[in-house]
């Protein structure tokens, strides 16, 4: 992973780990556990994503 993907996981991760919390919490979801692995997904989706997108700025 280039310097550029690593410097945009941060950003990209919080952002889609915090916007799979809302969908669970919008879907009805309770509890931690389903919470944090809402949040965990989101992290590891944004593996790729971050690639993708340096990849897209030419890093």
């Amino acid at each position: 992973m280039s310097g550029l993907a690593r410097a945009l996981f941060g950003v990209i991760a919080s952002t889609l780990a915090g916007t799979c919390v809302v969908v669970a919490l919008v879907a009805g979801v309770t509890g931690l556990w389903p919470l944090l692995g809402a949040a965990a997904l989101g992290g590891v989706v944004a593996l790729p994503v971050s690639a993708l997108v340096a990849r897209g700025l030419g890093g």
